[in-house]
């Protein structure tokens, strides 16, 4: 019995001396605020151009005269170029739905279609400046969106989109 009791003793002691323990333990610093001024990867004109004049390329190789435009990560004008006998309105169209791309960083023909099976997306395409048809693609290095290329002009959002993806894949190394 006496080990019992000295059992029971070490025990009481040990719980005593952890809650002293704890009781003494410095509080965890707060976590740093986040930086006030920020670092972020952007494209270079060159870049731009080059995304630009490969969509255009991978669209004229398939008997499409194409627009296509590449904006940087907010959205801005780096790089257009329009194909020999593209529509005037291929340049409206590509500018847009590369700035929806960039700002949603998300390719707009998934975007489209997710608007047309789900109501409550449906309501994207009154979003001022959006536009709704497949051609826009982000541009990426690693998950961060550093701009997007839309291509208008194809026959059909999905060709628009090839020829997108077609072009960064021509610049994909440089992507990192």
């Amino acid at each position: 019995m006496p080990s019992i009791l000295r059992l029971g003793s070490l025990a009481a002691l040990l719980a005593a001396s952890l809650t002293s323990a704890q009781a003494q333990a410095p509080t965890p610093a707060p976590a740093a605020p986040a930086p006030a001024v920020r670092a972020e990867k952007n494209m270079s004109l060159e870049l731009a151009n080059e995304i630009a004049a490969g969509a255009v390329a991978a669209c004229a190789a398939n008997g499409y005269a194409v627009s296509a435009t590449v904006v940087d990560r907010s959205g801005v004008v780096r790089a257009v170029q329009r194909a020999n006998n593209a529509g005037a309105h291929t340049l409206g169209a590509s500018e847009r739905k590369a700035w929806t791309s960039a700002s949603a960083k998300s390719p707009t023909l998934a975007m489209m279609e997710n608007a047309q099976k789900n109501p409550a997306a449906a309501n994207l395409v009154n979003i001022p400046g959006f536009l709704l048809l497949g051609g826009g693609v982000p541009v990426k290095v690693g998950n961060e969106v550093i701009g997007a290329v839309g291509v208008g002009g194809a026959p059909g959002g999905q060709l628009d989109e090839q020829c997108a993806n077609a072009a960064l894949d021509k610049v994909r190394a440089q992507l990192g």
